[in-house]
């Protein structure tokens, strides 16, 4: 069937309901709409499904959710897990409790028990759900910082992390085979909690959860010390950040910590944003004006399913600091391996701080002085999440931090997901900690650079839209496989990696080696004076993304050789 005719046959088939099909008779004399929304399914990918809201093949709306979730009962069945349940969580977007409602009834009409959070709940508490209540499998709708127009739909495996090989491809297939929406079973809330598989949670969660959370307290008589004085700002961005991580600093002793009131509230027009995206500078405009009223000590600011934190930090002269990604991450991670080291006199023999491959080589210096093991994955917090599975199922490694530099990490093994609740809980603590030695956490930052040396990463996107954009970039893929680079800028390549092709490359000594990690369409140079540069696709979006970072004899020659970098790589990428 090609569009048009698909559009026809949801307005002619009686399994499609009223209001379906009054938006879709409103678009009649819109090809263009009507193409967009039929031309193809929404694709259900290894992180499950991602779109505008609205009626159509290639939208988020309750059918497409129906459809993606027989495939996943298809394969829970397949995997014997249906007596296990699915815990759902949702988040504060446009027909989010709608859409966990639909997936959980499709679930129960399939004789699989879902356990659906009674309102809007983080990201990181559904990966906790799972594990908690030993669910096979885990629903999140969320479309995380995306704008308000987009909804989405997470699936999470029995270990608490976003599936991974061979799940995905299982649940991929599954839900790819379902091709006619009228199979699809579904059934009401009323009927499935009369059968029993229907089951509201909330603070039987909430509590264990924010307990997991606190047990990473490394110095409680910092907090104690500080609470008084140190003042801290947080905006949820009109999403689901807002009640436990106010309840987890609260519980910890923290007395001033002051809310953007014009963000507080779960909103999924996101009406004081176009972006809420914590990465965005216009994401902390209420809250550094909040900040500057009362002279907090650090501005903090979660996604709207809280997986992310964003952060700024005010310096001894009272002027605030973005915190990139890399940045917040290295500083957690020094914090928290420095002092659970100096609280327990020694840190395990076989410790990993895991880490993704476009993430700051800062970490490595880190891990190097702490004499543990840098271990590296693909991007994306569920590969992580796997290398936590892998040392708890082998015996082998004790997981010690682990982040991404997309302003996410994991501090603890409550959950197999990115935690802005945890973050923000310990940045707090370090900033206590740090306020105690009479210091701030920019003060902190800045003593990192002088231990382990001037990092300065970046991250450039560039954007090729269409079916010709999408050409241009396998065309730059292809160019720089068929022909790497011997340096970029002042900087000579010493070893090539290509994730595709699953191998390494020493250019001096032509060795060849395996990754070691799954394939992915990644080329990453190793260069001199521990410079690096990643050219990744991506994922979700029509862009091509240079990962980039180098080291500086002091901030402002690693500021000025990163930009020099990334200018010659540009224009080197706009020749080919």
């Amino acid at each position: 069937m090609d569009y048009k005719e698909m559009y026809q046959s949801w307005l002619d088939n009686p399994y499609f309901d009223d209001a379906t099909k009054d938006e879709l008779r409103a678009i009649a004399d819109d090809d263009a709409e009507i193409k967009d929304r039929f031309y193809a399914d929404l694709e259900f990918g290894t992180a499950g499904l991602r779109g505008v809201i609205g009626a159509g093949t290639n939208r988020m709306n309750m059918y497409t959710v129906r459809k993606a979730t027989q495939g996943l009962a298809n394969y829970i069945i397949k995997q014997n897990g249906q007596s296990r349940g699915v815990a759902i969580a949702f988040d504060s977007r446009r027909m989010s409790p709608e859409f966990a409602d639909e997936a959980a009834c499709c679930l129960a009409a399939n004789g699989i028990k879902a356990y659906v959070f009674e309102s809007l709940r983080p990201t990181p508490e559904l990966s906790f759900a799972v594990r908690e209540l030993k669910c096979i499998s885990g629903i999140n709708i969320t479309a995380s910082h995306n704008p308000p127009e987009y909804n989405g739909y997470k699936v999470y495996w029995e270990d608490g992390a976003q599936i991974t090989p061979p799940h995905d491809k299982g649940i991929m297939d599954e839900v790819k085979a379902v091709t006619d929406y009228a199979t699809v079973k579904t059934t009401t809330v009323e009927d499935a909690k009369s059968k029993g598989l229907y089951e509201k949670i909330g603070a039987n969660i909430d509590d264990p959860y924010i307990e997991a959370l606190k047990k990473n307290i490394l110095h409680p008589e910092a907090i104690e010390a500080t609470a008084k004085d140190l003042t801290i700002v947080y905006t949820p961005l009109h999403g689901t950040g807002n009640l436990p991580v106010r309840r987890v600093l609260k519980e910890l002793g923290f007395e001033k910590v002051f809310v953007v009131p014009e963000q507080e509230l779960p909103d999924g027009e996101f009406p004081t944003v176009s972006y809420p995206n914590p990465e965005a500078a216009e994401a902390f405009e209420l809250a550094l004006k909040l900040a500057k009223e009362k002279n907090a000590d650090l501005v903090l600011a979660t996604d709207p399913d809280a997986d992310r934190l964003g952060v700024y930090v005010k310096d001894s002269a009272g002027e605030y600091h973005c915190l990139t990604g890399n940045m917040s991450g290295s500083l957690l991670a020094d914090y928290e391996i420095g002092q659970k080291q100096a609280v327990n006199g020694s840190l395990p023999e076989d410790g990993e701080m895991i880490k993704t491959i476009v993430t700051t080589n800062l970490v490595d210096s880190i891990a190097k002085y702490y004499g543990i093991k840098v271990t590296e994955c693909l991007t994306g917090f569920k590969w992580i999440g796997k290398e936590i599975l892998r040392m708890e199922t082998s015996g082998k490694g004790q997981y010690l931090f682990g982040f991404e530099e997309s302003y996410g990490c994991l501090i603890g093994t409550h959950a197999r997901d990115k935690d802005g609740i945890v973050a923000s809980m310990a940045l707090c603590e370090a900033a206590a900690f740090y306020k105690t030695q009479g210091k701030t956490l920019w003060d902190a930052m800045q003593d990192m650079y002088k231990k382990y040396g001037y990092y300065y990463d970046n991250v450039i996107a560039i954007t090729h839209k269409g079916i010709e954009g999408l050409a241009k970039i396998k065309s730059i893929m292809d160019t720089l496989r068929a022909n790497p680079p011997k340096a970029f800028g002042e900087f000579k390549v010493l070893v090539t990696r290509d994730y595709q092709e699953d191998v390494i490359v020493d250019l001096a000594t032509g060795e060849k080696r395996p990754t070691g990690i799954p394939k992915s369409n990644v080329l990453y140079y190793e260069m001199e004076d521990d410079a690096w540069l990643a050219v990744r696709p991506s994922g979700t979006e029509p862009k091509i993304k240079l990962y980039y970072g180098v080291v500086g004899s002091d901030m402002e020659d690693a500021r000025a050789k990163s930009e020099a970098l990334g200018e010659q790589v540009k224009a080197m990428l706009d020749t080919l």
